[in-house]
């Protein structure tokens, strides 16, 4: 049967899978809005870094992450010198590291979403005397209800099954850092199965239930092909 610490784990990790949802939308939004408009011919680049986390070992980014946000990095002293103290090792770590891991999987299908929209209903607001932004708000953004649906699930269920790039910025502090997923290798490693089971189990009926509300909307686009 589950503990206290179980408990603490699971609603650590939804605390922060919601928090690092809310900012990867808020942040990738107009990240993928210009990479869906832009002529600039930096979009290989960013397209190229938005895409490291989906090809880089997780501990590869939690490790460089460790470095940039600990004591003597560039991030660990900006946030050292604004009073913040230095992110690894905190719930405000878990929230960076994860925003960071899981940026392409809301990015990318906000993209795809926005390019699939085309030019035609934007000149039509436009001819109407719509400026940029009302023709973003008011046209853009509910013709893309879907591929926000797409981002929100993928950026939240991506950050509760996160492992090594939370282990590696978090590490394994009870009721502080220790997501489910690190819970979990606690339980296998000190032979508990059956707790182990527990957590997996519940994740695991958790993700389903998620993944088949989305296919029962009438957006039913493979995930797969909101990834690329």
């Amino acid at each position: 049967m589950p503990d206290s610490s179980d408990y603490a784990a699971l609603w650590l990790t939804f605390k922060v899978a919601g928090l690092a949802t809310l900012l990867l939308l808020l942040v990738g939004t107009p990240l993928a809005w210009w990479l869906a408009r832009s002529p600039s011919r930096w979009k290989g680049v960013v397209n190229s870094i938005v895409a490291l986390p989906l090809v880089l070992p997780p501990t590869v980014l939690g490790f460089y992450l460790l470095i940039l946000m600990g004591p003597a990095g560039v991030v660990g002293k900006l946030t050292q010198w604004l009073g913040f103290g230095t992110l690894p090792f905190s719930f405000g770590g878990l929230v960076t590291a994860s925003v960071l891991y899981s940026l392409p999987f809301v990015v990318q299908p906000l993209q795809n979403t926005f390019v699939a929209i085309g030019n035609g209903p934007l000149e039509a607001a436009a001819t109407a005397g719509a400026g940029p932004l009302d023709r973003f708000f008011s046209v853009a953004l509910p013709l893309a209800k879907s591929g926000f649906l797409t981002a929100g699930i993928l950026g939240f269920t991506h950050t509760v099954g996160e492992f090594g790039v939370v282990l590696m910025v978090g590490g394994n502090i009870p009721d502080k850092t220790r997501v489910a997923s690190v819970q979990i290798y606690n339980h296998v490693e000190a032979l508990e199965y059956g707790q182990a089971h527990w957590l997996a189990g519940g994740l695991l009926i958790f993700s389903f239930l998620v993944l088949l509300v989305l296919y029962s909307t009438k957006h039913t686009q493979p995930l797969s092909q909101s990834v690329k």
